[in-house]
C-alpha cells in the first residue's frame, strides 16, 4: 500500500482526485475518510469548479471495498467518514460537476462510485460489474440508483446476474457517456472539465439540487418548490450578480464572465 492512497492535483478550477491503492485501488475505511476529507474540502472551496475521479494506473478504476481490509476484521458498516463509502455516495450539499474517468476495472462498490459521478467518461478497455450476488451480500448502492440509470430490465439483470460487461456495453444503456481510447482518457476528462469550469457555477448548483431532490418528487411538488423559494441554490442564484451578467452578456452579444456571486 502506498502512504498516500489519495492523489490530488489542483489545475486551476479543476481538481484531479487519483485512487492509488495498489495493486487494485480498493478502498478501506481510513481511505473512504480520507476522500471525504478530500471532497469536502472541494465542494467548500469556491475557486474550485470541477472535479475528476480516477484510479491509478490501466487496470483498475476501483473494485470496491478492500476484501483483504475485510478479511482483516474491519467490518462492512465500519466508520467510512463524511459522504459514506469513498467520500461522495453521501455528501451534502455536494453541488459542483463531478466526472469519472474510467481507466479499468470498475466493479461492486468501484462501480457504485462512479455512479456517485456526475458524467462518466469510460476507457475502451473499462469492464464493470455488480459480483455481490456471488458472494452472498447485496449491491445496495447499485440496487437504488441503477435501474434508475438504465433500463430496468437490465438492471435487473446485472444486480441478479453479477455478469461482466464492456464499455461498448455499457455506453449503449446510456451508463457511461463516451467510450474513448484509453490513452486519450484523461484528456478527455481535462478537456470535459476545462469547459464546464468556464460555466456558471451557481446555476451547475441548482440543476444539481433541483435534480437531487427532485428525485422523489412528483413534477408538480417539485415545480412547487422552485416557485415557492424553497431550493436555496435556486434563490441565490437568483438573487445573484452572475444572473444579472448572464442577462447582460446576451443582450451585449458577448460571453458573459461568471464570478460564482
Amino acid at each position: 500500500m502506498t502512504d498516500t492512497p489519495i492523489r490530488t492535483t489542483r489545475r486551476g478550477a479543476v481538481l484531479e482526485v487519483t485512487l492509488d491503492r495498489p495493486k487494485a485501488n480498493a478502498i478501506d475505511a481510513a481511505t473512504s475518510r480520507i476522500m471525504g476529507e478530500v471532497f469536502t474540502a472541494f465542494r467548500d472551496d469556491p475557486e474550485l469548479r470541477v472535479a475528476i475521479l480516477t484510479g491509478a494506473g490501466e487496470k483498475f478504476f476501483c473494485p470496491g471495498w478492500d476484501l483483504k481490509a475485510a478479511a482483516e476484521g474491519e467490518a462492512p458498516d465500519s466508520a467510512y467518514g463524511v459522504g459514506g463509502f469513498g467520500g461522495v455516495q453521501e455528501l451534502r450539499g455536494r453541488n459542483k460537476p463531478v466526472i469519472a474517468a474510467v481507466n479499468g476495472i470498475a466493479c461492486g462498490g468501484g462501480l457504485e462510485l462512479a455512479l456517485c459521478a456526475d458524467i462518466i467518461l469510460a476507457a475502451d478497455h473499462a469492464t464493470f460489474a455488480l459480483p455481490e450476488i456471488r458472494s452472498g451480500t447485496v449491491a445496495d448502492a447499485a440496487s437504488i440508483k441503477l435501474p434508475k440509470r438504465i433500463p430496468y430490465h437490465i438492471a435487473m439483470e446485472l444486480l441478479f446476474t453479477g455478469r461482466w460487461f464492456d464499455a461498448g456495453e455499457a455506453a449503449h444503456w446510456g451508463l457511461v457517456n463516451r467510450v474513448v481510447p484509453a490513452a486519450d482518457l484523461m484528456d478527455a476528462a481535462r478537456a470535459m472539465a476545462d469547459d464546464l469550469a468556464k460555466g456558471p457555477p451557481l446555476v451547475f448548483a441548482a440543476i444539481k439540487e433541483i435534480v437531487r431532490e427532485a428525485e422523489a418528487m412528483a413534477f408538480t411538488d417539485a415545480l412547487n418548490r422552485i416557485t415557492r423559494s424553497q431550493f436555496e441554490t435556486v434563490e441565490r442564484l437568483y438573487r445573484s450578480d452572475d444572473q444579472k451578467e448572464g442577462a447582460r452578456a446576451f443582450a451585449e452579444k458577448r460571453d458573459p464572465v461568471w464570478t460564482g456571486r
